[in-house]
């Protein structure tokens, strides 16, 4: 599906810092010194789950509220400029986590409807973050090739082993298939 466009990709970076499938996180390099990783790792987090939420998977309520309430602590202000517009803007003197927060907030923002096309993948072994190019607008994982591709084949899989399990297969008289009952 892609890389998010404009400052939404900010976003996408920050929540794909953590590979769900191998655990590896790698915030720490992503953020630099001074700013509170484990906040931002929370925050990481509930930026996913709003991933999840836009592409249909099912969060908690409180994630949405804790989400809305985090972003309502990011210090943006409006800017004046010379063509009579405004512009959301990073309010000056922040310290680093709180930049982080208001950047990340200011990005949601710029991105307007865009924003609900930053989905989590379907897949609960990935929830990668990825920008949902499809015209409908109705991805359900970040990679056909890879995601996608195993979903399916797990599918099929269990179509498979339901068909041919001795107790939901066709039963036969002598190795035949019974004949259909007359309709009435």
């Amino acid at each position: 599906m892609g890389d998010a466009p404009g400052p939404l990709k900010l976003v996408q970076e920050l929540v794909n810092t953590l590979d769900v499938e191998s655990g590896v996180d790698e915030l720490e390099a992503f953020v630099g010194e001074g700013v509170d990783v484990e906040r931002v790792r929370d925050f990481r987090e509930l930026l996913r789950e709003a991933g999840m939420a836009h592409a249909g998977l099912d969060i908690s309520s409180d994630s949405l509220d804790m989400f809305s309430e985090q972003l309502s602590l990011a210090a943006l202000v409006l800017s004046p400029r010379y063509d009579g517009s405004v512009e959301l803007v990073l309010a000056p003197g922040l310290p680093p986590t709180e930049l982080l927060f208001a950047q990340v907030a200011a990005a949601i923002a710029a991105a307007g409807r865009d924003w609900l096309r930053l989905k989590a993948c379907a897949a609960e072994d990935c929830r990668w973050l990825y920008y949902d190019r499809s015209p409908a607008g109705r991805g359900r994982w970040c990679s056909m090739a890879v995601c996608g591709s195993r979903a399916k084949m797990r599918a099929y899989r269990a179509a498979r082993r339901a068909r041919d399990h001795p107790l939901t297969a066709p039963r036969t008289l002598g190795g035949a298939t019974p004949p259909l009952l007359p309709k009435d």
